[in-house]
C-alpha cells in the first residue's frame, strides 16, 4: 500500500514535534510540505528533515497535486479555515486542538466535515492515545472498577514558563479553553455522559496580569453530569516542580489513579538534597509517545478506510463546556448546560 503524503502547516513546539514525528516515526506516512510563515524556520527544519515542498501560503500548498492529507498545528484561531480549505481540497484532516476558538467557528468546523463524509478528520486529544490512559479506560468499560462515581484530574505548567502563558493570555480563551480541554475531554471519555451542571472558582493568586482577560493562574471546576458521576478538575500555571498531569476515577469497585506521583520515568537521584524523582519538563516530554500514537491512528484510518474515535464532534463539545466552565468561573454561581 502507498504511503500517505502529508504537508504540515505550523512549527512552534508543537507543530515542529509533529512534522519531526512525520517524518521518522508514523508507519505508512511521507512527509513531503511543509508550510510556516517564519521563513529561516520553514527552510531549516525542511532541510533537516528531508522536505522538498516549502511553503508560506497554506491556500498553496493544498495545491500541490501529490498531497493526500494535512496536518494543522497553526495558531488556534486559524484552525476553522483550514480544515475548510483542505476538506474542500480533496484532503484529509488532522488538527491540533482547539476546533475553532469560538463554539461558532466549531459549528462551522462540523459542518465542513458533514459535506465531505469521505475525508476522514481527526482532531488531537492525545491524552486519549496514552498507554496508561488507554489501560485505564479498557478497565473502566469493563466494569471492573463498577459503576465510575468521581473523576478527577490535575493539569499544572510549570511557574518557569509563566512568561509565556502571559503573552499568550489574550488569545488563549482562558484557561480552561486552553488547558483543561484535555481534562474535560477525558471526563466525557471516561464517564461516558455529558455534563448537566458546573461550578467553577479560581483567582489570580501569583500573576495578577491574568485578571484583565477575566481569568485566573489556577481555577478548578465541579460538574455533575447527567449520570450523575461527578468531576472535578483543576488547571494551575504555577507549579515549582514541572509539569504534572495526574488523573482519579473512582468507581463502586474500585478506583484507578494515572502519574498520582508525577515522574518523567523510573529512575530515583540520591544526592546531597535527599532522594527524589525528577518531573517532566513539559505537555512534549510527557506525552510524547501519545502524540506518535495519535498520527499513526489517523494515518492507518485513512489507509484501511476508517473513521477515527475522535470526532469533530468531540472538539465542539470540549469548547462548549469550557467555555460554559469559564462562564461560571467569571459569574461565580453554578451553571446549567
Amino acid at each position: 500500500m502507498d504511503k500517505i503524503k502529508i504537508g504540515s502547516v505550523g512549527l512552534g513546539r508543537l507543530g515542529l514535534r509533529h512534522a519531526e514525528n512525520l517524518a521518522s516515526k508514523i508507519m505508512g506516512a511521507q512527509l513531503i510540505a511543509l508550510c510556516d510563515v517564519d521563513d529561516r524556520k520553514l527552510n531549516d527544519t525542511a532541510d533537516r528533515l528531508g522536505v522538498a515542498h516549502r511553503f508560506s501560503d497554506f491556500e498553496a500548498m493544498l495545491k500541490l497535486p501529490e498531497l493526500d492529507a494535512v496536518l494543522i498545528a497553526s495558531p488556534s484561531a486559524l484552525h476553522t479555515g483550514q480544515i475548510s480549505s483542505a476538506l474542500a481540497a480533496g484532503k484529509h484532516v488532522f488538527t491540533e486542538k482547539p476546533l475553532g476558538v469560538t463554539v461558532e467557528e466549531c459549528k462551522a468546523a462540523e459542518k465542513a466535515v458533514e459535506k465531505y463524509p469521505d475525508r476522514v478528520f481527526m482532531i488531537g486529544f492525545m491524552r486519549r492515545f496514552d498507554d496508561s490512559y488507554m489501560y485505564a479506560h479498557e478497565k473502566v468499560i469493563s466494569g471492573q472498577i463498577g459503576r465510575p462515581i468521581l473523576f478527577r484530574s490535575y493539569s499544572q505548567d510549570p511557574e518557569k514558563f509563566i512568561d509565556g502563558a502571559i503573552a499568550f493570555a489574550p488569545h488563549s480563551g482562558g484557561e480552561f479553553l486552553d488547558m483543561a480541554v484535555h481534562d474535560i475531554d477525558l471526563a466525557r471519555w471516561f464517564l461516558q455522559d455529558e455534563p448537566e451542571s458546573v461550578y467553577a472558582i479560581g483567582g489570580c493568586y501569583a500573576h495578577p496580569e491574568f485578571a484583565q482577560y477575566k481569568d485566573g493562574d489556577n481555577v478548578s471546576c465541579l460538574m455533575k453530569f447527567r449520570n450523575e458521576a461527578m468531576a472535578f478538575l483543576f488547571a494551575g500555571r504555577t507549579a515549582p516542580h514541572g509539569y504534572n498531569v495526574e488523573t482519579e476515577i473512582i468507581g463502586t469497585k474500585g478506583t484507578l489513579r494515572i502519574a498520582s506521583v508525577p515522574q518523567k520515568n523510573l529512575v530515583e537521584v540520591l544526592d546531597s538534597h535527599g532522594v527524589r524523582r525528577e518531573c517532566s519538563e513539559n505537555f512534549l516530554e510527557r506525552f510524547s509517545a501519545s502524540y506518535v500514537n495519535e498520527v499513526q491512528e489517523f494515518v492507518d484510518s485513512i489507509r484501511y478506510r476508517r473513521k477515527p474515535a475522535v470526532t469533530v464532534y468531540d472538539g465542539t463539545k470540549v469548547s462548549e463546556i469550557a467555555y460554559r466552565c469559564k462562564e461560571a468561573f467569571e459569574r461565580g454561581t453554578m451553571l446549567r448546560f
